[in-house]
């Protein structure tokens, strides 16, 4: 199974010439429990694809709602092995939408390459996204990930230029993931006039759907990323939606719940309400 459920939810899609809403949520935040509920509660609120972070202590990408979320998950003794329990645990009830692990670099050497995607690919993940793995130091979690025939989705940015994107797409499979904004998660907000040309370029020199993250908080920037790219990814708007109800003690499940469906819904209906 593994990438191909991916290119077939891809293929599925543009078939309905809509975009993915891909939902990011952290493994282990607030607790163990509480995030395998609400990751299984995204696809019935409308996520095609899911994006599982696992914690790390010292993240170069993330803005600060999501390392918050990383400490909450560290404080509760998540692990890497706890995070592909929790994927194993969602499979039980889920056999169809993707589930890709987003992290870095650290915890997959501790863990060995070839472990590591042995045990995801068995836990029933389909894709890895490593934040800190450069290109040109890439290819032994390449071999390891092709054999358990899981996809290493890359990273390109505002500042991949024409030289550089050959590399960067070099062995990637399933998508390949556009940083809208030069900076970290959560801040700044995407453009999708600027975005659209570099989801063109990112498309064209892979030949792989292009999903836009880092800057989509609301239902409108979700729309306007949905009708020029393959899939809006939204991560600290729903972790937003659980630390704020975490807080005053209210059923954070529901508040992100709640909020993916207003995200997903803006993604699907997108290209159908463009003039």
């Amino acid at each position: 199974m593994t990438k191909d459920r991916i290119d077939r939810r891809f293929a599925a899609l543009a078939a309905e010439d809509r975009a993915a809403f891909i939902a990011y949520i952290m493994a282990g935040d607030p607790d163990a429990a509480t995030a395998l509920e609400i990751m299984r509660g995204l696809p019935a609120a409308g996520a095609d694809i899911i994006e599982l972070g696992f914690p790390f202590s010292d993240p170069m990408a993330e803005g600060p709602t999501i390392q918050r979320a990383s400490q909450r998950a560290l404080a509760g003794k998540m692990t890497t092995k706890g995070v592909l329990a929790t994927v194993r645990a969602f499979r039980e009830g889920d056999q169809d939408t993707p589930v890709i692990l987003m992290g870095y670099l650290n915890p997959l050497v501790n863990y060995g390459f070839e472990a590591f995607a042995r045990d995801a690919a068995e836990a029933g993940a389909d894709g890895l996204i490593v934040v800190d793995c450069p290109p040109e130091e890439a290819d032994p979690l390449v071999d390891a990930l092709d054999a358990a025939n899981l996809s290493l989705i890359r990273l390109a940015t505002p500042t991949t230029d024409d030289a550089r994107l050959p590399v960067v797409v070099k062995r990637t499979s399933g998508f390949v993931y556009y940083v809208s904004v030069a900076g970290v998660t959560g801040v700044l907000e995407a453009d999708a006039d600027a975005v659209a040309p570099a989801v063109a370029r990112v498309r064209a020199a892979s030949g792989l759907p292009v999903a836009v993250g880092f800057g989509i908080k609301s239902p409108e920037r979700a729309a306007a990323v949905a009708r020029v790219a393959d899939a809006a990814v939204v991560g600290s708007a729903l972790i937003d939606a659980l630390e704020s109800n975490l807080s005053s003690n209210k059923n954070v499940t529901s508040a992100v719940l709640s909020k993916a469906e207003e995200l997903a819904n803006a993604v699907r209906f997108a290209r159908s309400k463009k003039a």
